[in-house]
């Protein structure tokens, strides 16, 4: 088992700043050789849960078009720690942002999800 916990949300203006945390409570980067991913969705009122960004253990990174430039994932592997600074902020980046972590092993593949961290952006 694997617990997530996120931290950073809250509300900011249009074009401003956040930076989200979400710290695992064992390790998931151990080996840069490792499939496991962890990274960040989110979702709006009234719409589906959508990949943000994710970081592989590789560091190799994926973006969604419409934050690519803006938002940049990372992780510090030691501390079981993924981040997104997320910058130019706005109103259609409002919603729930949920930390995922996919875990490989033995052919099988395990998934996690942290509580949520809620995003407002006013315009």
């Amino acid at each position: 088992q694997v617990q997530l916990v996120e931290s950073g949300g809250g509300l900011v203006q249009a074009g401003g700043s956040l930076r989200l945390s979400c710290a695992a409570s064992r390790s998931i980067f151990s080996s840069a050789f490792s499939l496991n991913t962890m990274g960040w969705y989110r979702q709006a009122p009234g719409k589906q849960r959508e990949l943000v960004a994710r970081i592989r253990s590789s560091g190799i990174t994926n973006y969604a078009d419409s934050v690519k430039g803006r938002f940049t994932i990372s992780k510090d592997s030691a501390k079981n720690t993924v981040y997104l600074q997320m910058n130019s902020l706005k109103p259609e980046d409002t919603g729930v942002y949920y930390c995922n972590a996919v875990l490989y092993g033995s052919g099988l593949s395990e998934e996690y999800w942290g509580q949520g961290t809620q995003v407002t952006v006013s315009s």
